[in-house]
């Protein structure tokens, strides 16, 4: 059996998303005794295909799906059968292989900005509340990483940004307000909102997080 403290370790020294998913998919997931296990960021959903996308956010809504509902309103994690009765859980997602779904919050200033979900196929007994507690400690850890990574690595330059802009960028991906950024700058608040305005309309998101993730995707 993986220990626990394995798994912390496993997270701090991933490199990537790509390896932190793979830990969540074959560690992660051993030890919560789990059919399916993964990592996503609702960024991610506008680097997707039209179709995928359509599903993601019908399989994420808030008003489609009690699991993520409470997610987005409690920032803890959660199991089906905290939310929902079995026959309804039945009717909102019919998958055998999804026939008990764990997950749990990604934060980073404050908001919700990715899920770590476990399912468990049909026969396979429920998740309880250690298997909470557990992914409660893992998503501390996980969140921890986001917040370092978003630190240590540069957003990439793209022609679409001004150098200020570009600056600005840089320091909202550092978790800084817009109250920071303006000190920090010698400009307005205002001028720092408008700022985001226009560097959202270029980049075409509608948020400082969609932001910082499209920009460490972007070619220059």
């Amino acid at each position: 059996m993986i220990a626990l403290q394995a798994l912390f370790h496993a997270i701090a020294q991933a490199k990537d998303r790509e390896t932190l998913r793979s830990h969540i998919r074959t560690e992660m997931s051993e030890y919560f005794s789990a059919t399916r296990g993964g990592l996503f960021f609702f960024a991610q959903i506008s680097l997707v295909n039209s179709k995928l996308q359509k599903a993601l956010q019908i399989a994420l809504s808030p008003q489609h799906n009690p699991v993520a509902r409470y997610l987005l309103e409690h920032h803890a994690p959660v199991h089906e059968a905290l939310v929902v009765e079995p026959k309804t859980w039945r009717l909102i997602c019919p998958r055998a292989d999804h026939w008990h779904v764990m997950a749990g919050p990604i934060v980073s200033n404050g908001q919700l900005v990715g899920v770590v979900g476990f399912t468990r196929q049909q026969g396979m007994p429920a998740f309880d509340s250690q298997n909470l507690t557990d992914l409660s400690a893992l998503c501390l850890h996980i969140s921890t990483w986001v917040a370092m990574v978003r630190l240590q690595q540069p957003l990439l330059q793209t022609k679409r940004l001004t150098p200020r802009e570009m600056q600005i960028a840089s320091l909202v991906a550092q978790g800084q307000t817009n109250a920071e950024i303006s000190a920090e700058l010698w400009i307005t608040e205002n001028s720092v909102k408008q700022a985001l305005k226009r560097m959202f309309r270029k980049l075409e998101v509608s948020s400082r997080t969609q932001m910082v993730a499209k920009l460490s995707t972007v070619s220059k």
